[in-house]
């Protein structure tokens, strides 16, 4: 319905929503959902696109798969709207220490990972939340503690990444391989898409001096 003029579609679950809510003090427009849904649409007419999206947000509601919404047009309510998914990392930093990850999956699958994911790791986390891109099936996964603890990293990893990779999806969705998860890549990649990667960024960079150490396991 929105096609044309949409331009982001962002997902919070609540415990995202709780986060920004009791650590940054931020005001919730709509609450007691299990999940948010952050729409914006970009289109060349004002007044068509915020018809458009009030016809879409009175369709969703009445087939039941909304059960609350708000429109904003006013620069300061998108602005209060954005902050709530904009900050969650932010609110993160505040709960205790952060594991991240940076995974895409199927959109059918995308919220699976969360759901085992609390069910593996109980009350050693202190938190499991998620958010994300909803339209490029981008996920991000963050789990909290009251501080750094081996044990509970050796429970995550590599679950992660075999979950990811059972559901064919990527170990790493927007932010790249970095340091860490160079090491990992064969969770989404066989080796011969790994040994052709190497040898494109062996032609490019013959002297390793592009973003070095970052994008891929060293040849073997």
């Amino acid at each position: 319905m929105l096609g044309e003029i949409l331009s982001a579609y962002e997902f919070m679950d609540d415990k995202c929503m709780n986060l920004v809510e009791s650590h940054l003090k931020l005001s919730k427009p709509v609450t007691g959902s299990p999940f948010y849904i952050l729409i914006e649409t970009s289109g060349s007419n004002s007044a068509h696109d915020e018809e458009k999206l009030n016809n879409f947000l009175e369709h969703v509601m009445a087939s039941g798969l909304v059960t609350d919404g708000t429109v904003a047009t006013e620069d300061k309510k998108i602005k209060m709207l954005w902050s709530l998914r904009e900050r969650i990392t932010e609110a993160l930093t505040h709960d205790g220490c952060v594991y991240k990850y940076d995974l895409s999956l199927p959109v059918e699958r995308l919220y699976d990972l969360v759901i085992d994911t609390r069910a593996r790791l109980g009350k050693t986390a202190k938190n499991v939340v998620s958010y994300g891109h909803l339209g490029d099936g981008n996920l991000h996964l963050n789990i909290t503690s009251e501080s750094y603890s081996h044990s509970l990293l050796d429970a995550i990893e590599p679950f992660v990444y075999e979950w990811t990779a059972q559901y064919n999806g990527s170990i790493s969705a927007e932010h790249g391989l970095g340091f860490k998860k160079k090491h990992y890549i064969q969770y989404s990649k066989p080796q011969e898409a790994v040994l052709l990667m190497q040898q494109v960024k062996a032609m490019l960079d013959p002297k390793g001096i592009l973003n070095p150490y970052k994008t891929l396991p060293a040849n073997s």
